[in-house]
């Protein structure tokens, strides 16, 4: 009974024993002696139920008492006896309380009281909820702070084994179909001058190769094309694969078509998708973007972007020009249909991307159509260049970025030169306001590229975006060949990029050069555009002389506020590599807050890989990296770093 019906049946007593006196009383009062023994029954018979009204309370107020201390004795031996790990810690993390499942269960027996519990598990004090693993078991933990009644902070953490629906989920994970893709690299370039034994034994052997890959992972291999495969493996088997950085590639390696091509793998692979169909997509873009790298390598999509293993041999020429002469057809038609054109190529332009800017212009004239290049008159490396084509043709063929900007319309076509990097293109502003985008370059491909481009041409085994350019030329259809002053800016960014013809060069190389030639091309004139004042050979012989052998890699850190630094430093690393058993050269230079690293090599060490490993990127042979916020010793440290990880891989 609650304690307001309580009072209310007391009031109801008192009440009944007042009118069963009063009457007595009166008749008491009137002279009947003996009045009041009317009323004595009634009264003795209040009284007693109030006496045991009053018993009742006090016999229910023990029981109540009894049963508390009953529950509360129940409750902490429910918890004790719970099959779910129990334990209070105080804000210290000081084990104050826990129970038998916890201590036997959990603890394997242990008495951790007043021992802080974070040092001995691996679990987060503060997190509300989380996962923790133990000696291969798995419990979901969850904490109910509360204050106690002295103000101190104490949590209870309810520990629940979820090792089996863990096991249950990895099982599952690994279980998952994923779809892998493998192209051989350049197959029908590879075999077409080989005998028919040889084609049947190069078939065979990779056929044989990828059917022991697959054997040993319980997946399907199906044969698409001559070149080209399709297997489904499951995720645990693809997890392997990564872990043993896709020793196909180097097996494929092994398999010898002459005495100078050997076969090679590019493999795109679905990780992590939510269905087959994803999976496969996935698949497709990674494959994308190890062709667009210059094969030879394996490219895995992860939540955080892309990973890529291999991509150790130099990219082998293609040498059909089919794609090159359907590409020219529809940049043509592109240009045909703008009001105007902008060239623009990366940051701090060089003679490649400026060069075939301004060849590129040369062409587009010719087609009658209004064409600008667009680069920072102030932030380049090609000086020289620009000033030998105001001299030619005038000084209204350069605008800078803000004046494109301004004059950009909805008819204008962007051409973006010799990069394919949102980060490092001239005028970021430009790009975003272009509704028409082309792309032409010859660098691997980057994770970040230009992906809403009408027309994506991407040749990494090209020498130069000039060597591109060239070749579109010569497919337009233009009335009369380009200017000389247009010739001579292509053969300068061939020549940069292949350092005079050394490195990168292949049949299609030389095959422009010699066009450019014909139509005009000075090279005693392009060679004036390498030349340098005695300062900047002083700098350069200066850093050359500050290199430190590592091995086969020769590191040099260039002084800060050195003049010209951004053209010094390259040609210091080129220089670097005429020295005697150094195999890669790398030149560190600081310009403002930014440490940069120029690497070059002559193809036995892929700098590529080890400038991707610092931020950067680039091709085999010729890379370079930013890093922001560091000193240049910093950055010295950091590349012997890599330099070390990827001597002791291969």
């Amino acid at each position: 009974m609650k304690p307001r019906y309580h009072i209310g049946v007391w009031i109801l007593m008192a009440v009944l024993l007042i009118a069963v006196l009063v009457p007595g009383w009166l008749l008491y009062q009137r002279g009947d002696r003996y009045g009041w023994l009317y009323s004595m029954p009634a009264a003795v018979l209040t009284l007693a139920a109030a006496g045991v009204m009053l018993y009742s309370q006090i016999v229910g107020i023990r029981y109540a008492a009894r049963l508390g201390d009953e529950c509360d004795r129940a409750e902490l031996e429910t918890m004790r006896r719970l099959p779910m790990g129990i334990c209070v810690l105080n804000d210290k993390g000081m084990l104050v309380q826990n129970n038998i499942c916890f201590r036997d269960e959990i603890m394997e027996g242990v008495d951790l009281f007043g021992r802080s519990l974070p040092e001995i598990l691996p679990f987060n004090l503060h997190a509300l909820e989380q996962d923790v693993c133990t000696d291969h078991r798995w419990f979901h933990v969850t904490s109910l702070p509360y204050q106690t009644d002295d103000g101190s902070r104490l949590t209870a953490f309810l520990w629940e084994d979820v090792t089996e629906l863990e096991g249950l989920r990895t099982a599952y994970t690994n279980s998952r179909p994923c779809v892998m893709l493998l192209v051989v690299d350049n197959y029908e370039d590879l075999i077409q001058n080989a005998k028919e034994s040889v084609r049947l034994e190069v078939s065979v052997a990779v056929e044989r190769l990828l059917e022991d890959f697959v054997a040993g992972t319980g997946g399907i291999l199906r044969r698409l094309k001559n070149d080209r495969f399709f297997a489904v493996l499951e995720e645990q088997h693809v997890q392997e694969l990564m872990n043993g950085k896709f020793k196909i590639l180097d097996e494929a390696r092994a398999i010898s078509v002459d005495d100078k091509n050997c076969v090679t793998f590019s493999i795109g692979v679905g990780h992590g998708a939510s269905s087959l169909q994803e999976s496969e997509a996935f698949a497709a873009q990674c494959l994308d973007m190890a062709l667009g790298r210059g094969g030879d390598q394996a490219a895995v999509k992860t939540d955080s972007g892309f990973r890529f293993f291999g991509g150790v041999s130099k990219g082998v020429e293609k040498k059909s020009r089919a794609k090159t002469r359907i590409v020219a057809g529809a940049i043509q038609e592109l240009i045909d249909g703008s009001d105007q054109v902008f060239i623009m190529g990366h940051r701090f332009g060089d003679l490649d991307s400026i060069g075939g800017a301004c060849g590129l212009a040369g062409a587009i004239r010719l087609m009658g159509v209004p064409v600008n290049v667009v680069c920072d008159p102030d932030k380049n490396l090609s000086h020289q260049l620009i000033d030998l084509v105001e001299e030619e043709v005038g000084d209204e063929l350069f605008l800078t970025p803000e004046q494109a900007i301004d004059s950009i319309t909805n008819e204008t076509l962007l051409i973006i030169n010799d990069t394919h990097n949102k980060d490092i293109i001239e005028s970021p502003e430009l790009y975003h306001k272009a509704r028409r985008v082309v792309v032409i370059d010859h660098h691997r491909k980057n994770v970040n590229f230009v992906d809403n481009a009408v027309v994506f041409h991407h040749e990494p085994y090209a020498s130069s975006a000039c060597e591109m350019i060239t070749e579109l030329i010569q497919y337009f259809k233009l009335p009369e060949p380009i200017d000389s002053v247009y010739a001579d800016c292509l053969l300068s960014g061939i020549t940069l990029d292949t350092k005079n013809f050394i490195v990168r060069t292949g049949v299609r190389t030389f095959e422009a050069a010699a066009y450019l030639r014909k139509i005009g091309a000075d090279t005693i004139r392009v060679r004036t555009l390498f030349s340098g004042s005695i300062e900047a050979y002083r700098s350069r012989t200066e850093i050359v002389g500050s290199a430190v052998l590592h091995g086969s890699h020769a590191v040099a850190v260039a002084p800060d506020e050195m003049p010209d630094i951004r053209i010094v430093a390259p040609q210091a690393a080129d220089e670097l590599l005429g020295i005697s058993h150094v195999d890669a050269a790398y030149v560190i230079y600081k310009v403002g807050n930014v440490v940069n690293i120029s690497a070059r090599s002559y193809g036995a060490v892929n700098v590529q890989v080890i400038m991707e490993q610092l931020g950067g990127g680039g091709h085999q042979t010729m890379a370079a990296t930013q890093i922001t916020g560091i000193t240049s010793e910093e950055a010295r440290e950091r590349l012997l770093a890599v330099i070390g990880e990827m001597t002791e891989t291969t």
